[in-house]
């Protein structure tokens, strides 16, 4: 057995790739989802707190301090919050063993050092709280901040952008489709880009329309030492108006335990789950038509494809991102499911797995960059694609058959699928559909028509997408 030696965390000691081998492409998600970041959010809330205590009439001991100036000499405390500082409330917590409690000794020490406050005043720091206040108000900001500033800003400029780029350069591309694995009715390639651009922006839709909730209503949600210090003042209007303060899509959910209910943020990370699912669906679809050579990629000068056959050029992008998500859904559906369920009025369990909240965001947003890069390399192979429709003029036949329908014509489907069930490899070519139709009892204006259709241009409706 090696030795074992004590190593500072690093890049190359990390335990996480999220925060080892992929850092520098995920490192933005720090500001949101790191003890740090934890940290300042906290403060922030503490901080915000205290000043909307000082607008409250009946809080005497703080209606000196319901000026503009106060208030901006307060959020100083959060906004300019460093490393230090942070270092500084982890060294409290080694002596008061609670998280909470290392921020407020913090903010009431700053406030007494640096602003002269007196303890009469800094007392009113946590007032009536608990620390689900604040973890339950930090946290579901900082999700909101980062869905909003990178999440979703990413999902659009990553993968929305290009495959809108697509969809329009390759709308008139004629493609044969495949279900089953199986030659079928022709397609474009930018309508098969459209499907995916629809499904992503349905799922933002419903993203957006997801409501952020928090708690804030003291130790079991009933705002009761609020109450029985100032019973005069409104403290649920009050608590609803804070919350908004911090965030205007953020909301107070009036009838909670100790802690959020969580569903709401549940909804959220299944949301996210839908979207990565939805992503799995593309990589996978453009793996295989890169396999089938209808996508080339281009080539990147130093790149290896394999440590052993020199001519290989993998789609390790698509790969990437598809085991990534993978795990980002594994994790948003743990989450998802254990955060809403609480022995009672509180259990500790929400509070050790909300620690992990940030690792499939990580793993989704380095998908998201890797599918951009994969995108950026893809070359379309029309001659290959142009070929296998030629190869595959038995795709005719629904257009003929519902023809035929239309014209009274007895059992079509029936005649065309004895020409076209053929097996082994038997082709049906465009000599042996225009044989049949010369052969069918029918006006030679209709065979006319039923000679046109090809594979390339029985595509259907394409003008209805922008």
């Amino acid at each position: 057995m090696s030795q074992q030696t004590s190593i500072l965390l690093n890049n190359l000691t990390a335990i996480s790739p999220i925060d080892g081998r992929y850092w520098n492409q995920v490192q933005v998600l720090s500001n949101y989802f790191s003890e740090y970041a934890l940290i300042k959010y906290r403060v922030q809330v503490e901080v915000e707190y205290f000043i909307q205590l000082t607008k409250i009439p009946d809080v005497k001991p703080l209606n000196h301090l319901n000026k503009e100036d106060e208030h901006s000499k307060l959020r100083e405390i959060y906004t300019k919050f460093d490393e230090s500082d942070a270092l500084k409330i982890k060294q409290t917590e080694k002596t008061t063993n609670h998280d909470i409690k290392a921020v407020e000794y913090f903010i009431k020490e700053k406030m007494q050092k640096d602003f002269q406050y007196s303890e009469v005043i800094t007392e009113f720091i946590h007032f009536g709280l608990t620390s689900q206040d604040i973890n339950n108000t930090a946290i579901p900001l900082s999700i909101i901040e980062a869905v909003e500033q990178q999440m979703v800003p990413q999902l659009k400029s990553s993968i929305l952008e290009p495959l809108k780029s697509f969809a329009q350069q390759w709308r008139d591309v004629s493609m044969l489709a495949r279900t089953h694995g199986q030659p079928a009715t022709p397609t474009t390639v930018g309508k098969e880009f459209m499907v995916f651009i629809e499904r992503l922006e349905n799922q933002i839709i419903q993203l957006n329309s997801l409501p952020h909730t928090c708690k804030f209503g003291g130790a079991t949600g009933n705002l009761n030492a609020h109450h029985v210090s100032y019973p005069q003042v409104k403290w649920v209007e009050f608590s609803e108006s804070f919350v908004k303060t911090l965030h205007p899509n953020l909301k107070r959910m009036r009838f909670t335990t100790q802690i959020e209910h969580y569903d709401n943020v549940a909804a959220l990370l299944d949301c996210f789950k839908r979207i990565n699912t939805i992503l799995i669906d593309l990589c996978r679809d453009i793996w295989t038509y890169i396999s089938m050579e209808y996508f080339n990629q281009k080539l990147i000068k130093g790149e290896v494809g394999s440590s052993t056959m020199p001519h290989k050029v993998n789609p390790i992008d698509f790969e990437n991102a598809e085991g990534n998500m993978g795990v980002a859904n594994a994790l948003y559906e743990h989450l998802s499911a254990k955060l809403p369920i609480s022995r009672l009025q509180r259990d500790l369990t929400d509070s050790t797995v909300l620690r992990s909240i940030g690792v499939p965001f990580g793993h989704t947003l380095l998908s998201l960059k890797s599918i951009q890069r994969g995108l950026s390399k893809l070359v379309l192979n029309e001659a290959n694609i142009s070929k296998d429709l030629d190869s595959n003029w038995a795709v005719v036949s629904e257009a003929i058959q519902t023809i035929l329908r239309r014209e009274g014509f007895p059992k079509p489907y029936e005649a065309l699928k004895e020409l076209t069930r053929v097996s082994g490899s038997k082709k049906i070519s465009q000599d042996d559909i225009h044989n049949f139709v010369d052969s069918l009892s029918i006006p030679d204006d209709i065979k006319s028509e039923l000679k046109k259709i090809t594979p390339f241009n029985y595509i259907g409706i394409i003008s209805a997408f922008n």
